[in-house]
């Protein structure tokens, strides 16, 4: 699928790297052997044998299904079925109900799984990967455009609850979508982008970099109320939010950044898709917008009307008053909060579709008829028959393993290979591999059929030098391993890079250290949520989101720190706080309010799983922020007074009490 001439990959598994071992045994399988591993399964109700084959034969015919499998690659099915092994049967025929294994070509899911619902009809069912695939290509378009429906007029009403002209919310829109637009567009220098970047990219740098462009109008507002020349309006408000702008862009820059340095590369594809696109937010709001402004600024002039909402009056002494408690609430929250966040559970791939849609509910069809089947495929070096059958009896007698296909138990070690055709040996033999299929009563993740991958590897490796293991679920396995090592390196990067420009920001050595216990404790306290709700978490989500939040949502700790650091060179602490907040308040409200609004509709118009957890978490995320911005970091900021002040170069504070 391409967008804006940007080929878009579905496929997770093409995202490890190159020296994975599932992803080196995949590429040893397609140069050894002709038959690929199977990426979907459909089942037929109500067939004899008869009618099985001659579906397969249909199945066959489509264009882009490169393999099937059916019991009679196992089996003699001309023989009686009640005298052949039932182990052998059951997984692909029992009870009039046939089970036919397939490759589908990668790339052609869409069309491919279409021409199987033609030939099935709706009372059958087909799942697996490749009709996963299908599902999340054929949606993404749609749902992408009903988000974009659903957002523009949502941001609108928010922009213009909080200016006082009709008019300037479409300056916001024009300046960062120009630059959302230009990202888009460059994409087609990198030539393919991740299904996880094409859904979450263009709605997440417009709802990040907004408030660059809200900082700057407001500002320029704010000088045009004293200022009659509006160049030297532009010019002041440029210079002042310049600071607080290129603040806030800097730690959603090196957040992004540090999911390029993910050995997954999903996450360094949209970080690296992030990246450019906060440079390109920020430039147009620093260049474009100014002049842009200063072109039509008379329309903001002619198009005014009063604040639609009321200014709450007192809302910085009543938080105030609060400081207490909520500093003893987080207290309370962000060590529980910390421990459950580390103890939810993941799901490491795109988890399983809903069974309100064809594809949920026909692969639940097909988990009731036949249970879990599972297929591990194990390669081994070719050449010794009877090490091989030691190896499938072993195999056989794992817990959870249902059967085991292989030449040694089908045909027999006895039988040489050589004396038989290349059609009864090509499903086993390679010119150097023996290959062994393994079904498995388990789920296609978790920690049972992730052990049982770890025995059948220790098992295999028992036998032979050199073992290759691939297969769904051996992909997830590595790709469970990958993220969990991006994870340390990921935060540790995000943290730290994000510390540095606070430090620099405000040549401070606490404020950076309070923002970021601030904002951190948000991060964590979202990600619990999970464990309490005895959820299942999406594992790129969780490792996306906890840069992202903790990048996007430390603008909102920059700007009302920032407010304060001023207002505290002219009055005491206390009173410094009052009118941040009451300053600040809905400059801050208003990124918060975009932000989640982004995270919700992309939870609620996206069936894939992925985007679906990043815009849940985005949405609770930006919400949990601007609470603890607006309730705790006010708290934080008066009781370390006295230490901001000892810790920051030339602060300037007005001389008087400080702290609680």
């Amino acid at each position: 699928m391409a967008h804006l001439a940007v080929s878009v990959n579905y496929n997770m598994a093409d995202y490890l790297p190159q020296d994975t071992p599932s992803t080196r045994a995949v590429d040893l399988m397609e140069r050894e052997f002709d038959e690929p591993a199977a990426n979907a399964r459909v089942m037929i109700h109500h067939v004899s044998v008869a009618e099985a084959l001659a579906y397969k034969e249909k199945l066959e015919a489509i264009d882009g299904v490169t393999e099937v499998t059916w019991l009679d690659d196992v089996i003699d099915v001309k023989e009686p079925l009640e005298t052949a092994d039932p182990d052998l049967v059951e997984p692909y025929y029992k009870n009039e109900t046939a089970l036919f294994l397939l490759h589908i070509r990668e790339g052609e899911e869409v069309e491919t799984v279409d021409q199987i619902y033609e030939l099935i009809g709706s009372e059958n069912a087909v799942a697996g990967q490749a009709v996963d695939t299908a599902v999340s290509q054929k949606m993404a378009g749609q749902e992408s455009f009903n988000a974009t429906l659903l957002l523009i007029p949502i941001l609108i009403v928010i922009l213009v609850l909080s200016t006082t002209s009709w008019i300037e919310p479409l300056f916001f829109l024009i300046a960062i979508g120009v630059s959302v637009f230009i990202n888009m567009g460059a994409n087609v220098f990198v030539g393919e982008i991740s299904f996880v970047t094409h859904s979450v990219a263009p709605i997440l740098q417009l709802a990040v970099s907004m408030d660059y462009a809200i900082f700057l109008l407001h500002s320029f507002s704010g000088y045009r109320k004293r200022i009659s020349d509006p160049d030297e309006a532009m010019r002041r408000a440029v210079k002042q939010s310049f600071p607080a702008i290129a603040a806030s862009a800097s730690t959603t820059f090196f957040g992004f950044i540090a999911l390029s340095f993910m050995e997954f590369g999903i996450g360094a594809d949209l970080g690296l898709n992030l990246v450019k696109g906060i440079v390109l937010s920020f430039l147009s709001v620093i260049v474009f917008l100014p002049a842009f402004t200063l072109m039509f600024y008379k329309w903001i002039d002619r198009t005014q009307h009063p604040p639609l909402v009321p200014k709450l009056k007192g809302f910085g002494e009543r938080v105030l008053k609060l400081r207490i408690p909520s500093f003893i609430v987080l207290m309370l929250l962000i060590v529980p909060a910390f421990l459950a966040q580390s103890q939810t559970s993941f799901v490491y791939g795109l988890g399983q579709q809903p069974e309100t849609t064809r594809a949920g509910a026909d692969a639940a069809a097909i988990r009731e008829a036949f249970g879990e089947n599972n297929s591990i495929i194990l390669l081994v070096p070719k050449g010794d028959p009877g090490k091989e059958e030691k190896l499938v009896q072993r195999l056989e007698q794992l817990p959870l393993v249902k059967s085991v296909s292989s030449y040694a138990n089908t045909v027999g070690s006895v039988l040489p290979p050589e004396y038989l055709g290349e059609s009864a040996t090509k499903s086993f033999y390679s010119d150097n591999y023996a290959r062994i299929i393994l079904n498995a009563e388990t789920d296609s993740e978790g920690e049972e059929v992730f052990s049982l991958i770890d025995e059948v590897r220790k098992t295999a490796e028992s036998y032979y030098d050199e073992v290759h293991l691939l297969g769904e679920s051996v992909t997830l396995y590595d790709i469970k391993k990958t993220v969990e090592k991006d994870n340390a390196l990921v935060n540790l990067l995000t943290v730290g890079s994000i510390a540095l420009v606070l430090l620099f920001t405000f040549r401070s050595v606490s404020i950076p250290v309070i923002l970021l216990l601030t904002i951190q404790s948000s991060v964590w306290i979202n990600l619990s949520v999970p464990y309490f709700t005895d959820s299942s978490l999406v594992y790129v989500g969780y490792l996306i989101i906890s840069t992202v939040q903790l990048a996007a949502t430390v603008d909102y700790g920059i700007l009302l720190t920032d407010t304060y650091r001023n207002l505290r060179q002219s009055m005491p602490a206390t009173e410094a706080i009052k009118n941040a907040l009451n300053d600040k308040l809905f400059a801050i409200l208003t990124p918060a309010s975009i932000l989640s609004t982004v995270g919700f509709i992309l939870s609620f118009t996206s069936s894939n799983p992925i985007v679906s957890s990043i815009g849940l978490l985005l949405g609770r995320g930006a919400l949990l922020a601007f609470g603890m911005v607006v309730l705790v970091l006010p708290a934080m900021l008066v009781l370390f007074d006295r230490v901001i002040e000892k810790t920051t170069l030339r602060p300037n504070f007005y001389p008087g009490k400080g702290g609680w």
